[in-house]
């Protein structure tokens, strides 16, 4: 059995999951989520959980099981709590601001750097060179903060660029002088 095919998947109040024609629709306080799923996994509802099985034991079968288990338990927090992803901007000028649906970014670069905002995605700009991107989507939340840390990933000498807020960054010391 998948160690993490068989944890149930805890349903709260207010979050309503239907299985119909292969298609996993989570519906909550924040918003809707979908998701296709292969035939060989089935969901079987128990009062507030959920339990995902599977229908053989070929090798394939069983990655499916706990995939899929985990992409439920991510909707079902999605559309109930939410996700979100801190940013930090380190480096003298660099700053970044929200200007309705775009994201206006001065990295160093000769012209400011602008990223559309996509719909179902917000970013927070905070005066201290951190930015919070958030939505009910985990994949496309992680997704839009790695596009946004692209645009100047951080550099080992003196730690200037975008980095992730939980990421440590390995200085590396430089030149030390002349022989």
């Amino acid at each position: 059995m998948s160690r993490i095919g068989k944890i149930p998947v805890k349903v709260p109040q207010g979050v309503r999951v239907t299985f119909q024609d292969e298609v996993i629709t989570v519906e909550g306080p924040k918003g809707k989520l979908t998701q296709r799923y292969h035939p060989v996994i089935s969901f079987t509802p128990e009062g507030e959980t959920i339990l995902v099985s599977r229908a053989n034991e070929e090798k394939q079968t069983k990655a499916y099981h706990g995939l899929y288990r985990n992409l439920l338990n991510n909707m079902v927090v999605g559309v109930s709590s939410g996700f979100s992803r801190a940013l930090i901007i380190t480096g003298v000028g660099y700053r970044a601001e929200v200007q309705g649906n775009l994201l206006s970014m001065n990295l160093g670069y000769s012209n400011d750097v602008y990223v559309g905002i996509p719909e179902d995605i917000s970013v927070a700009s905070e005066p201290n060179g951190r930015l919070v991107v958030s939505g009910i989507d985990k994949q496309r939340v992680g997704e839009f903060a790695s596009q946004i840390r692209k645009l100047r990933l951080p550099e080992p000498y003196k730690g200037k660029g975008i980095r992730y807020e939980d990421e440590k960054i390995r200085r590396k010391v430089g030149k030390s002088g002349v022989k």
